[in-house]
């Protein structure tokens, strides 16, 4: 079984939880990337995810409010030496669809599921294709 370590990206990106949302938003898209991490000092202390943007716009609110107004504060986290198992059920069982992993509390990377999907799938060619 694959280990978190050998699937994850580890080119972050990290947001301040001070820094205006749209600012936030921009980097993301401009990344390509579906999360951001929001860090304190050298810890997680939040993930910003598209899905949080997503509910801040059709709520109206995304002009003049800040990354932490939205952020999930404390997400779960994963080491680099855990199964893609682990890490495909805490991710089912919580509901999301990135996980930031850490190894001494720190962040070295982030897995999402279409990270998980490759495992599984092992990069299968699409049907059609």
């Amino acid at each position: 079984m694959a280990t978190v370590g050998e699937i994850m990206s580890t080119g972050l990106l990290t947001v301040d939880a001070a820094a205006p949302l749209t600012e936030a938003a921009k980097a993301m898209h401009e990344r390509s990337v579906g999360a951001a991490l929001v860090l304190s000092g050298d810890r997680v202390a939040g993930i910003l995810t598209e899905r949080d943007v997503l509910r801040a716009v059709a709520l109206g609110q995304i002009e003049g409010t800040d990354v932490a107004a939205w952020m999930t504060a404390n997400p779960e986290t994963i080491e680099p030496s855990d199964t893609t198992s682990l890490a495909a059920s805490v991710m089912i069982h919580g509901g999301f669809r990135h996980l930031p992993v850490v190894q001494g509390g720190k962040p070295v990377g982030i897995v999402s599921i279409r990270d998980l999907m490759r495992v599984v799938l092992d990069d299968e060619t699409p049907r059609g294709a």
